[in-house]
């Protein structure tokens, strides 16, 4: 096989530690260092002091983002390599080995990195993703009021498109304080939907009892 990087490195990520197996035309070293940036940064320094160019690392869970973090900004090039496109190591599986394996692997050209976006961009991933998040909940627990309104007999979301709109909240958290009285529910609707006072007050009857409220009251906190 043809040798591509004269300088390279291969790392084994773990919660706790990095075990780095460099490859140069010096030799071959390994050391482990701890998971903390003072670790993380002192890896940067090794590898920088033994000129290292080249530096792969597994994408396993997440442990692998403080480390690029803390080496993308020392002018390595950093691979980021999918675990299943790292074949087993022969033999007993140590931390020294799979780095000793990735190195050799990256020596000769043989891993191909991920696409890892910079720094901004991955920020912004994250932002957005939380939001993705948070709306998926939100409706989750939209759903999760409608179940206890159908199971207490109350159509509200036959009436009004968003039950916990402005309109809709008034309701349930009236309910909540134990209103049970369809005319005056109805009357806290708010906008277009006061036109329907009449069909509200009809899916407003129901039996809302003390286990629905207090359900009621959970979500409507949650929400």
């Amino acid at each position: 096989m043809r040798v591509v990087y004269g300088r390279c490195c291969g790392l084994d990520v773990h919660k706790r530690t990095v075990t780095a197996c460099i490859i140069i035309p010096e030799g071959q070293e390994s050391r482990t260092f701890g998971a903390m940036t003072k670790d993380l940064l002192q890896l940067g320094d090794w590898l920088i002091a033994k000129g290292v160019s080249h530096v792969a690392m597994e994408s396993t869970g997440v442990y692998w983002k403080p480390v690029y973090n803390v080496l993308e900004g020392l002018g390595l090039e950093l691979l980021v390599v999918n675990a299943y496109h790292i074949k087993a190591v022969p033999g007993r599986k140590t931390d020294v080995k799979d780095a000793e394996w990735i190195a050799d692997l990256l020596r000769h050209g043989l891993l191909k990195g991920s696409y890892i976006p910079n720094r901004p961009q991955r920020e912004l991933r994250e932002l957005v993703r939380y939001r993705k998040g948070l709306i998926h909940q939100r409706v989750q627990v939209v759903n999760r009021i409608q179940k206890v309104l159908e199971g207490a007999n109350i159509k509200l979301s036959n009436v009004a498109t968003d039950i916990v709109g402005l309109s809709g909240r008034a309701m349930l958290e009236a309910m909540v304080a134990g209103e049970r009285d369809a005319p005056t529910l109805a009357s806290l609707a708010r906008g277009k939907l006061r036109r329907k006072q009449g069909d509200l007050e009809e899916a407003l009857q129901g039996a809302v009892g003390p286990h629905q409220r207090f359900l009621l009251a959970s979500l409507l906190r949650h929400l």
